[in-house]
């Protein structure tokens, strides 16, 4: 049914009817939209010079490269939302803008009609916004034809857009859209500006939690939003318009929370989708949000705990995925001042089926796994109900987290218990991992490590001494299993795997039961924890 609503609906779109239905009086720019990111100079060079990054990897970035569809639809989405023209404006040269203008100028030509992905409700909803953030920029020195062309294009563009934002109801793209209505609304004055905010309003309290997380729980997801809505209110402001009792209450939680899940290299850690993301991206929202609340230390709705004592940092992920998340139930990172030492694989940002599903599993997640399978079923979305408690505690200087889940209940009969413990000054991590149920049943307990921290194993197997770059030595212990080091593979920063390696802990639960007790120490100090 689905299927065949939607093929009935491209038909309504791709024709000339419908696109006659979008006709109207040429709006003319009454004011730029807010672009709260700054630019990307590496990514304006690239496109100056018929490329694209993607991910970190470059793809070709022709002249006029519209007229053929991008290989795979995750690059097709970001080439055709044109966020990267603020990367282009923010460059400034002549070279930028000539670039710009013929890409902008290209893409009208080719897309006068509705087609998808160009002109999917989130996809147009960035280009939108994109196009009156730069159209200063852009504009400068074009032609009367080109600028009419501009500006009918935009017109089109807002008046479907107005008609198919309410799909997005629910989801994280409704953001984006709801954006390129405001734009479209404040900056050419052809769409209402109230069912806009009254969309926005609506979602905020549907998305966005009391900790100020988002139903994703993917940190990068809420640092998109997050901009999103810094853009929005800056239009608002500007153009003297009320904005939505939910907004400012909205960044107020949401800037505290962003500070929760950054690591000490102030970028984001790599729970439930998230990449590394860009520090200067993120201080600049930050501080244009002039939220002075700094992290909190509980999510308790979200699912998140972040440990700091002395230099060390432990980020701890307590809530169940979500349907599109990783099965990553308890797992940890854990950093020392701006180096990384304990990490998630991270995630895939590409088009890729495989790497994407191998990186949403729980092996690839700093935490215990039963049977290499993983913690909520196979394949995605998530379907399956994943339930996860935790208890946190603090004394002295000293910080306790005891979290359970039932990842492995049906399947395998055992519930995963874990135990953390950080030390004050933060220079000893004790953990405990116990299965408890029936059966007999192989586990191995994963601590993957950042591609800059050189591991050795002891010649006797008893321990891993573990080397920062600035040559900060902490040594690993494990009892109730076999303790080895295997290869991994970190996509933390971009889709280009590095090489690194994991700590891994291996057994076999005895009639039901199994428990490992293991220590992370600084300088190797202390001994291997008892039996």
């Amino acid at each position: 049914m689905q299927s065949l609503r939607s093929a009935l609906t491209s038909g309504v779109f791709r024709s000339p009817l419908y696109r006659r239905t979008l006709d109207g009086p040429i709006p003319e720019i009454r004011r730029s939209l807010p672009w709260s990111a700054p630019g990307d100079r590496t990514q304006a060079d690239a496109i100056i010079g018929e490329e694209y990054i993607f991910f970190g990897r470059p793809v070709p970035f022709g002249a006029i490269p519209w007229s053929v569809l991008p290989p795979g639809a995750g690059l097709a989405k970001a080439l055709h939302g044109f966020a990267w023209l603020g990367d282009l404006k923010a460059a400034g040269s002549d070279a930028a803008r000539l670039r710009a203008r013929a890409l902008v100028m290209g893409w009208i030509m080719t897309h006068r009609r509705w087609s998808l992905p160009a002109w999917a409700p989130t996809v147009l909803g960035s280009r939108l916004a994109a196009w009156l953030a730069t159209a200063p920029f852009v504009l400068d020195g074009a032609s009367g034809d080109e600028k009419a062309r501009f500006l009918e294009s935009a017109g089109l563009q807002a008046r479907h857009l107005r008609r198919v934002t309410g799909e997005l109801t629910g989801s994280e793209g409704v953001f984006t859209a709801i954006r390129g209505e405001v734009a479209a609304a404040l900056c050419l004055g052809i769409i209402p500006l109230a069912p806009a905010l009254d969309r926005l309003d609506r979602e905020l309290v549907r998305q966005i939690s009391g900790d100020g997380g988002h139903a994703s729980r993917d940190p990068q997801t809420l640092l998109g939003i997050f901009c999103c809505l810094l853009d929005i209110r800056g239009a608002l402001a500007e153009a003297e318009e009320t904005a939505p009792p939910a907004l400012q209450a909205a960044i107020e939680r949401m800037a505290p929370m962003l500070r929760m899940l950054r690591h000490g290299d102030g970028r984001l850690a790599l729970f439930q989708g998230a990449k590394e993301s860009d520090r200067t991206l993120i201080d600049s929202l930050l501080a244009t949000s002039k939220v002075g609340v700094g992290p909190q230390p509980s999510a308790p709705d979200t699912g998140y705990e972040r440990f700091v004592a002395g230099r060390s940092l432990v980020l701890v992920d307590t809530g169940p995925p979500a349907a599109a998340g990783h099965a990553a139930p308890l797992a940890f990172e854990m950093s020392l001042g701006r180096e990384r030492i304990i990490v998630n694989c991270g995630a895939y940002g590409g088009d890729e089926a495989r790497w994407r599903a191998a990186l949403r599993s729980t092996p690839a997640h700093s935490t215990l796994v039963v049977e290499d399978a993983s913690a909520a079923g196979s394949g995605w979305p998530i379907r399956r109900p994943l339930q996860v408690a935790s208890l946190r505690q603090e004394t002295e200087g000293a910080i306790w987290l005891e979290g359970s889940h039932s990842g492995y209940v049906r399947r395998f009969g055992l519930v995963h218990t874990r135990r953390l413990y950080l030390a004050d000054g933060g220079t000893d991590l004790r953990g405990e991992d116990l299965l408890e149920g029936r059966g007999r049943c192989a586990f191995r307990l994963r601590f993957h490590l950042h591609p800059d921290i050189d591991a050795k194993l002891a010649p006797d197997g008893s321990s891993v001494s573990l080397r920062t770059v600035s040559g900060i030595v902490w040594r690993f212990f494990a009892v109730g299993g076999n303790l080895g080091l295997e290869d991994s593979t970190y996509l933390g920063a971009t889709d280009q795997p590095r090489k690194t390696c994991q700590i891994v802990v291996s057994g076999t639960t005895l009639q039901g039961y199994a428990r490992v007790k293991w220590a992370l120490r600084q300088n190797g100090d202390g001994q291997a924890p008892a039996e």
